[in-house]
């Protein structure tokens, strides 16, 4: 699996309206083919930066979701929002790799975490 991981430095006095978009994302994303990691909003340390976090068996099903996301009437209407709310600043993707075996494992009490 490859991931998008999108960077957004957003309007920290915005951060409402970023959240009601990446809320947004959760419905559109797995429509159009890609497997929603997360999307993550600022909470302690930077209030201006936030992540989204998606999957893809390759770059081509990337492609192939982008297609879709740009058909799609309710993820057009995400984009028109942020560009007319213009709470997102900067927007930039990367597409690392999966370690195979390291997504999703929850954290194993132990008597020192219990």
């Amino acid at each position: 699996m490859i991931v998008c991981v999108i960077r957004y430095r957003i309007d920290p006095f915005q951060r409402e309206a970023f959240i009601r978009y990446a809320e947004a994302w959760g419905r559109i994303i797995p429509r159009c083919g890609g497997h929603l990691l997360a999307y993550l909003s600022p909470h302690e340390g930077s209030n201006e930066e936030a992540f989204g976090l998606i999957g893809f068996d390759s770059l081509a099903a990337y492609e192939r979701y982008r297609e879709r996301l740009r058909a799609d009437p309710e993820g057009r209407e995400n984009f028109a929002f942020a560009q007319r709310e213009r709470f997102i600043l900067q927007e930039t993707r990367t597409f690392p790799a999966l370690v195979p075996g390291t997504l999703g494992h929850p954290p194993t009490r132990t008597e020192e975490t219990a």
